[in-house]
């Protein structure tokens, strides 16, 4: 050739331009893979949606289009098939069961919490009545009410206590109910405060030696905050 410099100089270029056009390729709709796609082929679907004109459910993790709505609770077993593997369930514990029992869910497994429920606050009441209410009031011993009622009716009187209490928190407005209060399993950082209009203090203290307190809430009590001391029984005529 005459030139042979800018021979080889055209074939570098083109090859630099096909080079360019591969790896642009690269970057497009297919999430960079690498592999291009064929000339007059339409983009990859993005994982966003299906590709236009099919059925095909989206590989992301939000699918385009409203989801039909599911319910939160699980249907139930109607009262008549609630029947234990072997044996019967007193009317009782018919009761208990009622609206109770998820579908495919065995109702002797649900009427075994209940009446776990019951040998717990036995046991609580037997150590101690008032922490027996105040487990009842932090839900340490969870629904107990529909328990008591229909398996272990003689802890009544705890769940009644317990309707009076005040567990740690802030307790506002129609919540609070004017009476004297003492504390039940107080840790060495319980504190309480009672506020009424403008934030004045109507009451307050700590027991930092764990040992139980009392506090009252009047009339003009607006809010009352309790912080590490378990649980509050309403103490004499107020409860």
């Amino acid at each position: 050739m005459r030139y042979p410099f800018l021979t080889g100089a055209a074939v570098a270029l083109a090859t630099a331009v096909l080079a360019a056009c591969g790896s642009s390729s690269g970057d497009g709709d297919d999430g960079g893979s690498g592999g291009g796609r064929a000339a007059g082929t339409p983009p990859a679907a993005s994982s966003s949606g299906p590709v236009a004109g099919t059925d095909a459910e989206p590989s992301g993790p939000a699918s385009a289009g409203p989801r039909p709505a599911r319910s939160s609770e699980p249907p139930t077993v109607p009262t008549d098939r609630l029947t234990p593997a072997t044996g019967t369930f007193t009317e009782k514990q018919k009761e208990y069961l009622t609206d109770r029992v998820p579908v495919g869910t065995d109702p002797a497994a649900v009427l075994e919490t209940g009446q776990e429920t019951c040998d717990r606050l036995r046991y609580l009441v037997k150590v101690d009545p008032d922490t027996a209410v105040g487990a009842v009031v932090t839900g340490e011993v969870a629904d107990a009410a529909p328990a008591v009622a229909h398996l272990c009716p003689r802890h009544q009187e705890v769940v009644d206590r317990a309707a009076l209490g005040y567990a740690d928190g802030v307790h506002r407005g129609a919540a609070l109910r004017p009476g004297r209060y003492r504390n039940v399993s107080p840790t060495r950082a319980c504190s309480w405060e009672v506020t009424g209009r403008g934030g004045k203090v109507l009451d307050s203290g700590s027991s930092g030696d764990g040992r139980r307190s009392t506090l009252t809430i009047t009339e003009a009590a607006l809010a009352f905050t309790s912080t590490g001391c378990y649980a509050w029984l309403p103490e004499g005529d107020n409860g």
